[in-house]
């Protein structure tokens, strides 16, 4: 009996040292290989200089078509770009124009 005794006080002992460790290690496996972990930074750093890359191309686009919506100001419309959506969308020509037709 005091050798089962001894074996049963030597298990329960260790299963707190065995949770802990157990406990640290699920928190360090995913500190270093999980989702956010350590070896996902290269992609993150790599997909922020793309995201970046497409902000600046989309910010262009958008003061493009800032200018664009300001030429087009109904108190005040651009003669010029009047004329070129007039022709483009209408297919407007003057009698003295001739018209080469593309493609």
């Amino acid at each position: 009996m005091g050798r089962n005794g001894s074996l049963l006080n030597m298990a329960r002992s260790a299963v707190v040292p065995a949770l802990c460790v157990a406990f640290i290690g699920y928190f360090a496996y995913h500190a270093i290989i999980g989702p956010s972990g350590l070896l996902a930074w290269g992609g993150y750093t790599a997909e922020r200089t793309e995201l970046e890359t497409r902000l600046a191309h989309l910010d262009g686009e958008r003061k493009k078509l800032e200018q664009r919506a300001r030429l087009l100001n109904p108190r005040k419309v651009d003669p010029d770009l009047a004329d070129e959506l007039v022709r483009k969308n209408l297919g407007v020509v003057r009698p003295d124009e001739v018209v080469i037709p593309l493609g």
